[in-house]
């Protein structure tokens, strides 16, 4: 079968819907299926050869993070381009309704397409302004999939509709298969250690909510150390957390090899985003790990971590409950292996393999439904020329 994938966000940055679009490519290339992917990259920037770049990007602020996009009738051309010279039976578009060179692709190919959702959010203004416009996009699309129910949600309230809810993916064996006792960030019972991941000047990361934490953790777990992965500077918090010396130790930037090393290292992993958060495959990838996992109660992360079953949840944004939760996960080790053991269960679920099946599965529907091949729509317009009139 001859796929196209698109991708609404550089690949000049990593991120979760980029990784999510690569590796499902790689899953079904491995199956035997021809596949081409279509996304934002700059001139420099090395791709597989089949990667179409659909040209430069820009930061823009969105949903919490900063998103690089790309749009407008330069970017049009080139994707209508891509459609021809693909000759696909099935379109694949990630975030389609949305600015994006994703939209554009939509507008110009005719069925069958298949959406997928992967924002969370509340409230957003500029969904609620786009919703009427985007109608005639959301009926061209042969079938939908949204990551968690939270992103399910998400495409309910602003487009109607619904979608089938098909996890984001992690490849398993390299977290399952990492070393366990990594000097760097071995964890012991008289020195348990304790990992954070993400960005670690952006907000909604929750830094801040993990340094309120330490202190009382520290007092109490007195061999403790925090282990803080991310790139970002956070000086300010830096220079609070100084005074603990090697008990809290940042170490930047790391790599795909270093992550695994240090999720299964380490005795428990923390998650504290506060909000904006429709996933939370780091939570997936600490659980593949065998580590113990601590998350903020968001919705995504509570349906991940079966509200509770496989790891503890705290009072978002509360850093004294979040110590608390530590503690007990340090100390109360009967339940916590217990949690470890049910997540060590499931995981499996959330293996490449096992959600590319459920993605054909979807495949399989939407071309039940059309009988042609995906091809520019006759006399189709852009997105942007509507916007404009």
């Amino acid at each position: 079968m001859r796929i196209g994938l698109v991708c609404p966000y550089s690949f000049d940055a990593h991120g979760g819907v980029q990784a999510h679009v690569m590796d499902l490519a790689g899953e079904l290339l491995r199956r035997g299926h021809e596949v081409q992917v279509l996304a934002p990259a700059s001139p420099g920037t090395v791709l597989p050869d089949w990667v179409t770049s659909a040209g430069d990007s820009i930061a823009i602020p969105y949903n919490g993070s900063v998103a690089r996009l790309n749009f407008g009738a330069l970017v049009a051309r080139r994707a209508r381009r891509w459609l021809e010279a693909g000759d696909f039976d099935i379109l694949h578009i990630h975030e389609p309704i949305a600015p994006n060179v994703g939209m554009l692709t939509l507008q110009a190919a005719s069925a069958p397409v298949v959406g997928t959702f992967h924002a969370a959010m509340d409230r957003s203004r500029a969904r609620e302004l786009l919703s009427p416009v985007t109608v005639p996009l959301m009926e061209k699309l042969s079938a939908r999939i949204a990551v968690s129910e939270e992103a399910r949600r998400t495409v309910i309230q602003y487009h109607g509709g619904d979608a089938v809810v098909i996890p984001n993916g992690i490849n398993v064996a390299p977290f399952a298969c990492a070393p366990k006792d990594d000097p760097r960030f071995r964890g012991t019972d008289d020195a348990p250690t304790i990992s954070f991941l993400g960005r670690l000047d952006e907000p909604r990361k929750g830094l801040r909510i993990l340094a309120d934490a330490i202190p009382t953790v520290l007092k109490t777990v007195r061999g403790a150390r925090f282990l803080i992965a991310g790139r970002g500077q956070a000086r300010e918090i830096r220079a609070e957390l100084a005074r603990f010396g090697d008990s809290v130790v940042f170490l930047g930037g790391i790599s795909d090899e270093d992550k695994a090393a240090m999720l299964a290292s380490a005795t428990c992993y923390v998650a504290p985003q506060t909000g904006a958060e429709s996933f939370g495959i780091v939570l997936v990838e600490a659980m593949a790990a065998g580590t113990r996992v601590v998350a903020s109660d968001l919705k995504a992360f509570s349906d991940v971590l079966a509200e509770g079953l496989y790891g503890a949840l705290f009072r978002n944004e509360d850093g004294d409950d979040l110590a608390q939760v530590i503690i007990d996960t340090l100390q109360n080790t009967q339940a916590a292996q217990a949690r470890q053991q049910a997540a060590s269960k499931i995981v499996g679920r959330y293996d490449w393999p096992a959600v590319t099946d459920e993605v054909l599965d979807v495949y399989d529907m939407a071309l039940s439904t059309a009988h042609t091949r995906v091809s520019p729509a006759p006399g189709s317009r852009t997105m942007l020329g509507r916007l404009r009139d």
